[in-house]
């Protein structure tokens, strides 16, 4: 187990000795712990023997830093499939080593299966990605310079969670930071803090410290605890004789504490420290919330003891061009946005995530459901059982500490697309998810147990989410109380996880489809073979109007129904896939709020009208700016907004002022009907918050005669900030009218004078890609000196449209 440790041995004595001094104390000081993050300068090699007196022998090194995966771009190539092997990493660390101290690396993440060798000889392995793990490397090590070698391997291996039919790339590589931890022979190995007894009035900590003292020293060793309140002021103290080497200390009567919630995620300080003849010989500094929670049963949630409406959405960990091998400010940057979006609640999917995510979700306030990776591919054997079972224990054990963690999941559709003979077998699944949930409730008895859409065994956990995709894969998403309804009775403790549909930034429709007429408006169910009943993935248009729609309609309903536990929204970003290569993106899943580089949808911005804090205003949409239809035609204008009233006005015109009501849909009332000019439209809204005045402006090219059908396809350029082109493609008819309702996939080829920025997933970073309302572009990155850049785009209808670009 890995805590918040100190970064550097200077720093870690001044912190230690400041906090003596302060506190009065008289012991002194001789801590050896150290952290120190060793993500430079590594050595890279494809090489994929398992043989280490084989890579000894390759040439073939390239320079790289950590975070890293061999798969950040070959995932969105055109090819089927991606690469699933092993590879080697190397490194020269070195080392003045000194006596009674331990030399440990730890690896936050590496996918899949890991080996690491000091200096030619095995020090440790490794089973699992996404869960980080220690290498006590100390008597391998020698003075001077060591070498590391570290050979990942994320082939294909039916008896490693999760399944490779799972709807999501698994990245190969070092994915996540290393560090090099250095501490005392006698030293803490690992805490363990709980909060038995939480109210307003008062609390009480319980924290075990596992102990690496040779028996016959434990006479010699206290155990001390300092516990501070979230401005750094000491609350209590006690020092205990270790009764073992799981040493627990108990303080009660902490009054009145400053709870832990979702808009005031007050984190108390508890330094534990070991006390070797009265000398701090090793120090470890953790965090604590204090706050306790409920499911009512057939009811609502309750945080603290007051009903908390869980605001959710879902988080891959990924980003454009990087795959998973993200840095912690990237990671901390999705958490910021989704708490921007007013979210406070995150299922982290379907994997446990990088360290940083919880830091950052107990500091910032959200809610986490945390997910043992079983997802899809059925039960198993033996070593499927055994290493599945220590996945979810070194889990546990790992992210124990955060407040911010209120359920362990079991998995995801476990019993779909076995990998196994048999590996659907009901019986065996429940009976193995019995040992599961009783392995969890064993460890931490303060939090709930879940898993989604495994109906046979939804009483074996304390919180279950069936399928609801109203108005996606089954039904109208008109039709999504009537499923609310049936499942709160059905269910004791009843939370929906994943919604929505998928949306391609930039396309839109002036009359969205709904599902009525064509989908069985009372068929919400979920169907259990999809492509046999009609729905709306299937025969929509994935116009960023249709899911406003949807997502305007499910947080109308879930934000007044008071005895809802509240719902998740999937997926927060675009994420890559291995089972889309038909999407308008190739392998992408577009179900995100954003993009996969974070650029925001308009559905986040639907997000934000009923969540957010920050006042706002969004006139639906800023990648709307082209549109056309027949003169006199009214068309409907929706702000999304979370101020109590906004007026909008077109070309200095007011329209009026409307009053937000979520009730009312859509757009919670605040939308007008627009007489569009022919030409330019200016919209104007905007709302006095207090003095303060929010707005936001739209301009609008509407005209009143149609396109007919596309003709040829032009090519235009812009120049970007910095420095590379965006290269447009626009369809037109034979009169030259723009095609706004063309939506056929191009493909882009840069023949000479530069690159296209491909492989990204995104709406410029991809080769192939749909068209949005007749336009698609890519970045293009200049070579100077291979003047000028020659484009082309082309497809099936279109034989070839060139540019050339002479700068």
């Amino acid at each position: 187990m890995i805590f918040n440790l100190k970064n550097s041995l200077t720093f870690s004595v001044i912190l230690s000795l400041f906090l003596l001094l302060s506190c009065n104390q008289k012991q002194e000081v001789e801590i050896n712990r150290t952290k120190t993050n060793i993500n430079n300068d590594w050595l890279y090699s494809e090489n994929q023997t398992e043989d280490i007196s084989q890579i000894n022998e390759t040439l073939d090194w390239s320079p790289i830093s950590l975070p890293h995966t061999w798969n950040s771009e070959d995932v969105m190539d055109m090819e089927p499939g991606y690469r699933r092997s092993s590879s080697w990493y190397k490194k020269n660390l070195k080392i003045n080593k000194i006596r009674h101290q331990q030399y440990i690396l730890y690896f936050e993440g590496s996918n899949i299966t890991s080996k690491v060798y000091i200096n030619g000889k095995k020090a440790g392995q490794h089973i699992g990605g996404y869960i980080g793990f220690n290498i006590n490397i100390s008597n391998y090590l020698k003075n001077g310079d060591n070498e590391i070698l570290v050979w990942v391997d994320s082939s294909y291996n039916p008896d490693i969670i999760p399944s490779q039919k799972s709807d999501f790339f698994i990245y190969g590589g070092i994915t996540r930071d290393v560090w090099l931890i250095t501490k005392p022979i006698e030293a803490i190995a690992g805490v363990k803090v709980s909060t038995p007894k939480v109210s307003e009035k008062e609390a009480s900590l319980r924290v075990i410290t596992n102990l690496e003292i040779p028996e016959k020293n434990l006479n010699d060793i206290k155990v001390k605890l300092i516990l501070k309140d979230p401005i750094g002021k000491q609350v209590k103290s006690k020092i205990v004789s270790p009764s073992g080497f799981n040493t627990v200390v108990t303080i009660d009567d902490i009054k009145s504490p400053k709870l832990w919630d979702t808009e005031t995620p007050n984190l108390y300080t508890i330094e534990i420290q070991l006390l070797k003849n009265n000398k701090i010989i090793d120090e470890i500094i953790e965090r604590v919330g204090f706050r306790w929670f409920e499911f009512k049963d057939h009811g609502a949630f309750y945080l603290n003891g007051k009903r908390l409406l869980l605001r959710g959405t879902h988080r891959h960990e990924e980003h454009a061009g990087l795959g998973s091998a993200l840095s912690n400010a990237q990671h901390r940057k999705d958490i910021e946005q989704i708490k921007d979006m007013g979210a406070n609640f995150v299922r982290l999917a379907h994997y446990p995530q990088d360290p940083e995510i919880y830091k950052t979700c107990d500091e910032l306030g959200i809610l986490v459901w945390d997910e043992l990776p079983w997802c899809r591919g059925g039960i198993g054997g033996d070593v499927w059982k055994r290493n599945t079972k220590n996945m979810l224990k070194e889990i546990i054990a790992q992210n124990y500490n955060h407040p911010s963690i209120i359920i362990w999941s079991l998995g995801n559709e476990m019993d779909w697309l076995p990998d196994f003979k048999d590996g659907d077998n009901i019986e065996e699944i429940n009976s193995y998810l019995k040992e599961l949930n009783t392995l969890v409730h064993e460890i931490d008895p303060s939090r709930k147990t879940a898993f989604r859409k495994y109906y046979e065994g939804s009483d074996i956990v304390d919180v279950f989410s069936p399928s609801i995709w109203s108005g996606w894969y089954s039904g109208s998403y008109k039709s999504y109380q009537k499923a609310l309804d049936l499942y709160k009775k059905e269910y004791p403790h009843f939370v929906h996880a994943e919604y929505g549909g998928s949306s391609h930034l930039g396309r839109h429709s002036e009359n969205p489809i709904t599902g009525e007429g064509i989908i069985n408006a009372d068929g919400w169910e979920e169907a259990i073979v999809q492509s046999d009943v009609p729905n709306i993935a299937q025969v929509g248009d994935w116009s960023e109007n249709y899911i406003v729609d949807l997502f305007d309609w499910y947080l109308r309903i879930s934000e007044t129904d008071t005895s809802f536990v509240g719902n998740i929204q999937w997926a927060f970003k675009d994420f890559g896939t291995p089972l889309r290569p038909e999407n308008d993106i190739p392998y992408m899943n577009q179900k995100g709020l954003v993009a996969s580089n974070g650029n925001p949808k308009d559905a986040y911005y639907v997000f934000k009208s009923y969540w957010a804090k920050k006042p706002f205003i969004y006139i639906e949409s800023h990648t709307w700016t082209e549109r056309q239809g027949p003169k006199d035609l009214a068309r409907n204008i929706s702000v999304y907004s979370n101020c109590k009233e906004v007026t909008l006005f077109h070309n200095g015109r007011n329209l009026g002022l409307k009053q937000k009501d979520i009730n009312d849909f859509p757009a919670s009332g605040l939308n007008w009907d627009i007489q569009f000019i022919e030409g330019e439209n200016e919209l104007i809204a905007t709302s006095n918050n207090n003095g303060i005045i929010i707005n936001d402006t739209l301009s609008v090219n509407y005209r009143f005669v149609k396109n007919e059908p596309a003709y040829e396809l032009l090519l235009t350029y812009q120049k970007l900030e910095n420095g590379n082109y965006l290269v447009i493609a626009t369809a037109v008819d034979k009169n030259g009218l723009k095609c706004l309702d063309y939506e056929e996939p191009v493909y882009f080829q840069c023949l000479t004078g530069g690159k296209t920025l491909k492989l990204q997933g995104t709406y410029t970073g991809s080769e192939k890609i749909a068209m949005a309302n007749g336009k698609a572009s890519i970045e293009v990155i200049p070579d100077e000196k291979n003047r000028p850049i020659k484009m082309m785009v082309i497809n099936q209808s279109f034989k070839g449209t060139y540019l050339t670009i002479d700068y």
